[in-house]
């Protein structure tokens, strides 16, 4: 074990340079045309030279458009969940999503950015047009060319409902959480509280 830990100490220090040059380019830097797995397909024709390499998720995915020299009047949006596709390449205004660290408001041009999702209402801004979505958690990501990917656990159009059954539900909840006697039947009940609040206040609010 410590003759392992003595080539660790000893690997050569990286310069930032040498780091830059070494690192990945960030999504949403990628050039426009189709990339492959070079490190892969270069791995697997040192093992299996006779055969080649299968095919890895970069071989299906459609080339994202480039990064525009301006910035564009309109956001472009995917909203998928893992049953359905709510908007394609939908163009937007505006779109607002409930990250964990507040409400996200995304125009075009916004900064790269990964935010993670929590129970709350997302608004998509078109003209005077605003549609409004209860999503339960997820994640959005903003890409520098003005696309934004919003991947969501269960979404459902605002208007749909029902404010009575929210109210019953955390009436419920909030009695099994104060009537909990372990920790699982405390974090189950907490997170009934946290959701049904988050829809009643997206109806009230």
């Amino acid at each position: 074990m410590f003759r392992q830990a003595a080539k660790l100490l000893h690997r050569p220090i990286l310069t930032p340079s040498a780091m830059r040059a070494s690192s990945r380019p960030f999504s949403a830097d990628l050039p426009a045309e189709q990339t492959a797995d070079a490190a892969f397909v270069e791995a697997w024709k040192k093992l299996v030279p006779n055969i080649d390499p299968p095919k890895t998720p970069l071989s299906f995915m459609l080339p994202r458009p480039a990064t525009p020299s301006s910035i564009p009047s309109k956001l472009t949006v995917n909203f998928v969940l893992p049953y359905a596709s709510e908007l394609s390449q939908k163009e937007v205004d505006m779109v607002i999503v409930p990250a964990t660290t507040g409400q996200l408001g995304v125009l075009p041009g916004h900064v790269p950015t990964i935010a993670e999702l929590k129970p709350g209402l997302m608004l998509v801004h078109d003209g005077n047009d605003v549609t409004k979505y209860f999503v339960s958690s997820g994640f959005a990501f903003i890409h520098a060319n003005s696309y934004a990917d919003i991947i969501a656990v269960e979404a459902v159009p605002i208007d749909r409902i029902d404010a009575s059954l929210v109210q019953k539900g955390l009436a419920e909840f909030t009695q099994k959480l104060n009537s909990a006697s372990t920790d699982l039947e405390k974090a189950e009940a907490q997170i009934g509280v946290d959701v049904h609040s988050a829809l009643n206040f997206a109806l009230t609010g």
